[in-house]
């Protein structure tokens, strides 16, 4: 690892402390709230460093990037203190400790053939998502229902098309709930792999095609979308929901298999799948 990339990373968690304690409010934690108004939104640095029983000048160092050699018994204590939830807990630690993230090895830029056969045979639409949300693979149901195929290799990323497609608010109706979904992933992976140019690159090419991304990246928040429900408007058609699962390939953790799953409120997007698949 790089100098350049401990500094990145160092420099996001300081970033990230910042949005949490901007968060949490004193009665959430137990502290007295007195009348006068609060010059800050959420805890006071002060307050986080007395909840954490570390000094001030100890966490502000934290919070100004400077936290190259923070304990574990700190990060735990600052975690408690902010009242960090599982997925936000494993992030700042990715944040802190570079180190352990950066050796993993590059995730390959395909699936292995293997993988494209399960996806054949997945009676559901289902693609793979690689690092910085590029879709690398995917089935023929997946494909009839996101038009994949005729999207060009560049253009193959969920989180492009969510922020840089023409037709995003179409295809997503909930867009704003899709949006802060796909920045928090984006920032999970960023922390997982400290230094990545191509999430870098990613990041200053969203935050220039769109004023809607930068806001919701400098919030710092994160989100472990593992399943879920989403709604969806294929082309031609109405709103439907659909539910999702996510799993991590055995052997290549960098990728994830996305099933979009039915139920009854979705059936139109099988139908309309089944439809485009039998035009093929």
């Amino acid at each position: 690892m790089n100098a350049t990339s401990a500094e990145t990373s160092f420099e996001q968690l300081g970033g990230f402390l910042r949005a949490c304690r901007a968060r949490v409010g004193p009665e959430e934690v137990g502290l007295p709230v007195f009348g006068r108004k609060r010059r800050v939104a959420g805890l006071r640095r002060e307050e986080v460093a007395q909840l954490a029983g570390v000094s001030v000048d100890y966490y502000v160092r934290l919070e100004q990037g400077r936290g190259q050699h923070v304990s574990d018994a700190v990060l735990d204590a600052i975690g408690r203190a902010l009242r960090l939830d599982p997925t936000e807990y494993a992030h700042m630690w990715d944040l802190a400790r570079p180190t352990r993230v950066s050796v993993r090895r590059p995730a390959p830029s395909t699936a292995r053939p293997g993988v494209q056969t399960l996806l054949d045979r997945i009676d559901a639409p289902a693609f793979v998502l690689g690092r910085c949300m590029d879709v690398l693979a995917w089935n023929a149901l997946a494909d009839a229902l996101m038009g994949l195929g005729a999207m060009a290799p560049h253009a193959r990323n969920m989180a492009r098309h969510a922020f840089l497609a023409p037709d995003a608010h179409t295809f997503y109706p909930e867009w704003e709930q899709v949006a802060a979904d796909t920045v928090g992933y984006l920032r999970l992976d960023a922390a997982r792999h400290p230094g990545d140019p191509r999430m870098a690159a990613l990041v200053e090419e969203l935050s220039a095609g769109n004023p809607r991304f930068r806001p919701l990246w400098d919030a710092h928040q994160v989100a472990e979308k593992t399943h879920g429900t989403k709604r969806l408007r294929p082309a031609g058609g109405d709103p439907v929901d659909i539910t999702y699962e996510t799993l991590s390939l055995p052997g290549d953790p960098d990728l994830l298999l996305v099933v979009y799953t039915t139920g009854p409120r979705a059936e139109p997007v099988r139908a309309g799948a089944d439809a485009a698949v039998g035009r093929i």
